[in-house]
């Protein structure tokens, strides 16, 4: 399965919604998503959404070439 994860760049600076980021995780639940992200970065993680067929296909049409999974 596909997860989209939001994040913060610090876990030191207050969550702003103007700041967040996301990246792709593959993983087989939602647990292990978030703990390869936490393990793997300095990263606030914020919310991850596990991505359906429909939503996947949508996230890589709109961002075309910078769509790419994260590989810890």
């Amino acid at each position: 399965m596909i997860y989209k994860v939001y994040y913060q760049m610090t876990k030191t600076q207050n969550p702003k919604r103007e700041n967040t980021h996301s990246l792709y995780v593959e993983a087989d639940n939602l647990p292990e998503a978030r703990l390869a992200v936490e393990s793997n970065t300095g990263y606030n993680v914020e919310h991850i959404e596990e991505l359906s067929e429909a939503a996947l296909s949508y996230e890589k049409q709109s961002l075309g070439e910078r769509f790419k999974l994260t590989e810890f």
